[in-house]
This record gives structure tokens, sequence and C-alpha cells, in this order.
């Protein structure tokens, strides 16, 4: 030890010189003053026979105490014969090596941040701003594969995601998922982000099965059952007119729950529907019985500004809320927590149906009737596939596709009139009129198949028997 250890107001009043110079403070640690002004710290040692200087840092950064530690330490690893200089150069290559590591992590972007990314990009665009999708991406996805890397995703690890959906029962949910994490991958391969897809040699059939062409359509007489279920299935009245609408507009389930009444004239039968999947603004034209159901939501939703408000009445009820709740009076058997139990129903002979099967019953129905397809089409909201007829055939076929919806409005009250809590009343004079008007403002080909050379409105199915049906002339099937 130095014969005087330094004092803090010693270092702190130490001057530069012309030449550098060491201040010490004994056990070889010097405080050393360079011409500059700047002040650090030394300790000089011997080690192996060789002098030794080992730098402990600046005063700035290390005041006295701790370079007295740092030297503490430096002199018992010299005692264990531990070289400092070597110990501080192993010590700096593992913090360097270390750093690496963590660098190499951080520009390695895991699922979640793929995720995130891919939202940001594409997801955002989306009607719904990619809500439903991150959902379902939060539910079944990211627990599972969130935190690995993107570069280490597998099969395996794609299975593992698909395969407890699969055994759940839920096929369709699993293939939905499955599309959605091959949009992602196929995202980041184009960004670079990964050379290969780790979904492109599963095949998407093997998830779930085969896609199936849904070709579910409700029969007349389950149309009749239907009107006869519907009271005792515990449903509200409003869900009830739901499926009414849903019938006899031929409108999507997601369009008719996200409609607003600014968009509804019950006066002048007309529903405007703004947001439709084609992006095309859509006029469909109410009939008497569409009204009467529009006018029963009305009676219990009509303050707010949907259609089908949600709880809050901020916002549109969910889009899903129809379906689950057909499909939870359709189970079988078995219980779902918060869910109806008031299973089977509305369970009909051929099988299960839900919102859409109900659209695509409109439709079959209008053509039995004797529209023609392409004007069922329309009413549909279908884009013409033919890019041909899209840009040189410019009819609008508006006074056809008000004929078939009142066509289907007439069948459909004719089926549910003898029914208690009937979908409809029987038809009145205003929609004898506004089929008057159609026909009067229609050019002599109209949407309904009538002419010798297309046949009569409806041939007859087979066990099926064309009458009048009352205060009507048009043939309707029995």
């Amino acid at each position: 030890m130095a014969l005087h250890e330094l004092s803090d107001k010693e270092v702190r009043n130490s001057k530069p010189m012309e030449r550098e110079y060491l201040l010490a403070d004994g056990g070889g640690l010097f405080l050393r003053v360079r011409p500059t002004g700047a002040k650090d710290w030394l300790l000089v040692y011997t080690f192996a026979g060789n002098r030794r200087k080992l730098g402990l840092g600046s005063l700035e950064s290390v005041p006295l105490a701790a370079a007295r530690r740092e030297a503490a330490k430096a002199r018992e690893s010299i005692k264990q014969q531990i070289d400092p200089q070597v110990q501080r150069k192993l010590r700096q290559a593992e913090q360097e090596a270390q750093r690496k590591i963590l660098e190499a992590a951080q520009a390695r972007q895991t699922v979640k941040d793929l995720f995130e990314r891919w939202a940001e990009v594409d997801l955002v665009r989306r009607k719904d701003g990619g809500k439903e999708i991150r959902r379902m991406f939060e539910k079944d996805v990211l627990p599972k594969l969130g935190s690995l890397a993107v570069e280490d995703v597998k099969k395996g690890n794609i299975t593992s995601v698909t395969d407890p959906l699969l055994a759940r029962g839920v096929n369709r949910m699993a293939k939905v998922v499955f599309s959605l994490m091959r949009q992602m991958f196929r995202f980041a391969v184009d960004r670079d982000i990964i050379e290969a897809d780790p979904t492109a040699s599963i095949r998407k059939v093997k998830i779930g099965g085969p896609d199936g062409e849904r070709d579910r359509v409700l029969s007349e007489a389950e149309i009749g059952a239907l009107c006869q279920q519907l009271p005792s299935a515990g449903l509200m009245p409003t869900t009830k007119a739901a499926v009414w609408i849903a019938l006899s507009t031929l409108c999507r389930i997601g369009e008719l729950l996200g409609a607003r009444w600014s968009d509804v004239d019950l006066d002048n039968h007309l529903w405007r529907i703004s947001d439709t999947k084609n992006g095309k603004p859509h006029n469909v034209y109410l009939s008497d019985f569409a009204v009467k159901q529009f006018r029963k939501v009305k009676e219990l939703n009509g303050e707010g500004t949907w259609v089908y408000p949600s709880r809050n009445g901020k916002k549109a009820v969910s889009s899903k809320t129809i379906t689950k709740q057909l499909g939870d009076r359709q189970r079988p058997s078995g219980s779902m927590k918060r869910r109806s139990k008031l299973i089977a129903t509305l369970t009909l002979p051929g099988g299960k149906w839900g919102p859409h099967d109900l659209r695509r019953t409109g439709a079959t129905m209008m053509t039995r009737l004797g529209v023609l397809p392409e004007v069922a089409d329309r009413c549909l909201n279908h884009v013409e596939e033919n890019r041909t007829k899209r840009i040189y055939q410019r009819h609008t076929y508006e006074a056809e596709m008000q004929e078939a919806w009142l066509l289907l409005g007439n069948r459909l009250t004719y089926l549910t009139k003898d029914f208690p809590d009937n979908a409809a009343a029987n038809s009145t004079n205003e929609n004898r009129r506004s089929m008057r008007k159609t026909a009067a403002a229609s050019p002599k080909r109209t949407g309904i198949a009538r002419s010798q050379g297309q046949g009569p409105s409806r041939q007859e199915a087979p066990g099926e028997k064309i009458i009048p049906a009352p205060d009507q002339g048009n043939n309707l099937v029995v």
C-alpha cells in the first residue's frame, strides 16, 4: 500500500501538466492525469514475471471507491494465478457473443411479429379491419406458434394447430384457419422473410376432407314445417323475422344484420344495401311479405340506427348471431355452455340448414315460379362471370327483379297463411297494384318465362300439382 491514499478532493483537484503523470492510491492503483485534462484509472501489477497495466475506466464513469473495488477484484484474480487482462478479454468475448446472439434473435421474426405485419399491410383493408381473423389467430394459432421464429415453423407446427380443431369436429373452421395461415406465410415468402412456405406441402383436402358444394334447398313442405316450429324454438321475434326476410329477399344474413333503418324505405317497398360482398350497391324491392317482417322488427328496434343493433345500440349485432341461434336449435343432443338448450326444435327432414340455405332456397323458388335464372342471379346480386356480357349487356333488369321478388313474396304468403303465428297475411291490393305498375313499365320481354318457346311459367315437378292460389292469377305449386 502507498504511504498516502488519495482523497476524493485530491482526485477532483488534480490539474493537467505538460506531460501526463500518475497519482498513486496504493496497491498498484494509480490515477492517470493526461495533458488534455482527461483522468483515468490504471492498475499496475506483475504477472508471470512481467509488469503489466490494466485500465479500469475514466474518472467520470468510475469514481475513486469503485476504482478501488475493481482493483481489489483484479488482485484477487492474480492470487488465483489468473491474469486480469486475459480474464477481461474472455469476458468481453463472451459479452460480444451474447450481443450477437441477441441481435440475431431480434432479427429473426416470430410468427407473432409476422402476424402483426400481415395485419398492418393486408388485414386492415378487409371489411372488419381483420378483427375476426385476429380473434381466430389469438384463440387457435398464436398460443401454439406465436413465439416460434418464422423460419423454424415446420409442417408439424401447422398440423399442431389444425388437428385439435378437427378433433373438436369443427372441420370447416380447421380449413379456414389453415387457409389463413397459408395466406400469412405466402405473405412472408413474397417479402423475403422466409424462403419457403411451411404449408406448401400440405394438401388442403387433407385438412378436414374435400370441400363440398353446398346444395341444401328447403322444400315447400319444409317451409310449412318451419312456420310451425319457429314459435316454439325460443327465438326472439326479431330473429324469427330475420329468417323470413332472408328467405323472401335473397339477402346475405350479414347484409341484413348490418342494415341501417335509413336504408330501408318500407312505404316504397325498397331496401338499399350499400355494403355488399361484391362492393356494388344493391336495391331489393320488398314484397308485402318482406315488409311485414321488417315492420315486426321496427316495432322492437325502430328507435336506433341499426335494424339489428348490439346490446348497447352503438353498432350492429354480430353477423354470426342468427347462424349460431339456428345451429343451436338443430343439434340432435348435448348442451353447450351459455347456448340454447332447446335442441332439435328447428330440425327439418332435409337436414341441417342455415341462413345461406334460405338465400339459395328463395332463388330456387323464383326459378320454379318461372323467373329467368339470369334475373334470379341479379336478385342474388351475383356478378356476371362472362366479361363480354358485363361490358356490352347493360340492361339492369330492375323491373324483372321487382316482379320476381313480388312473385316470391306471394308464394311465401300462400305457403304460410294457414299456420298460427304465420309469417305473413294474405297478399294485399297494394301488392297487386305494384305488380301491375311493374308490368306497365317493363318492356315486352320480362324476367318471367311465359312465352310458348320458353314453356309455361312453371313446369310440374314429379308429385306436384299446379293450382291457382287464392286472390291471384299466377300459377303456384302445392
